[in-house]
């Protein structure tokens, strides 16, 4: 994600990365070549098309790529509230095991190992979640989060998030064994690593349903339609204006398509996609300065 200041209006506007512009570059000249072919031929033979259909078409595509991004800014701040919902369930994790186990006796190191087991299980499910979500299956990229034997057991599993939530819920119940862990903590806990599971699901849900095709394919036929033939109803107006004012349209339109299919799916490493790596950061860091400033 880009972070820049919203009300420094220089900057937002002629700043380069981050843009669509150069996905536009081509048919943007495209058009532009149309349009002069469109004003020569005026200037020549008189040639033009009546304004008309192109007015009353134009209205209605407006609403058709005003919807298409919107349901793509929909699905974008839909992640994000998932991606939230993760790192506040985390958090929470972490603070009710700091707040309700007991180290303490004999078992207090293998208490304190399930305690740490479970800082780095929430790391841990976070970052497999955003692999699954990239379609990416790098367990060596996880680091130290997970061991050699963890990571032997989750090379062969095709969720492997889930498999690591289920690995948090078996250190809780570790813990209750131990008797570290009050059995009716389990009932504050356990709803909190279904929300982490829960909210997987719905970014899955995101990533696993584009846009329908009919409708994705409707827009960008309309859009070519309308830009490669506008140019001969303006030429007449425009006279050999026409290629920059074909191409100014044409980057309006075609753009807006282009920012709907941009974010449609956030969950990627490009530019205008969430920032899962910051957030990866902070939950890991969250967890370990939760757990590792307990009162024992």
């Amino acid at each position: 994600m880009i972070d820049y200041e919203a009300k420094n209006w220089l900057s937002v506007a002629f700043r380069f990365r981050g843009t669509i512009g150069p996905r536009l570059l081509v048919r943007v000249l495209i058009v532009g070549a149309v349009g002069l072919v469109a004003a020569g031929l005026n200037a020549s033979v008189g040639f033009k098309i009546p304004p008309i259909a192109h007015t009353l078409i134009g209205v209605a595509l407006g609403l058709l790529l005003v919807f298409r991004t919107n349901a793509s800014y929909d699905r974008y701040w839909e992640g994000r509230k998932l991606l939230g919902t993760m790192v506040n369930r985390s958090r929470d994790i972490a603070r009710q095991v700091a707040a309700f186990v007991r180290i303490e006796g004999t078992e207090a190191p293998e208490v304190r190992r399930a305690v740490d087991d479970v800082q780095r299980y929430l790391s841990a499910f976070f970052a497999l979640a955003v692999q699954s979500l990239r379609s990416q299956r790098d367990l060596q990229a996880l680091g130290d989060r997970l061991t050699a034997e963890e990571r032997a057991l989750l090379e062969p599993k095709k969720v492997r998030a889930p498999v690591v939530a289920a690995f948090i819920s078996k250190r809780i119940e570790e813990l209750v064994r131990r008797g570290a862990l009050a059995p009716h903590h389990v009932l504050l806990l356990d709803p909190n690593v279904t929300a982490l599971v829960d909210a997987l699901g719905g970014c899955e849900r995101i990533v696993r349903t584009p846009m329908p095709f009919a409708y994705a394919q409707h827009i960008k036929l309309a859009v070519l339609l309308f830009t490669v033939t506008v140019p001969f109803a303006m030429a007449d107006a425009t006279r050999w204006y026409t290629p920059v004012a074909s191409a100014v349209l044409a980057f309006a339109l075609i753009g807006i398509d282009e920012i709907g299919v941009e974010i449609e799916d956030p969950f990627g490493d490009d530019p205008n996609d969430l920032p899962i790596d910051r957030l990866a950061e902070t939950i890991a860091t969250s967890a370990e300065d939760i757990l590792h400033t307990r009162a024992l």
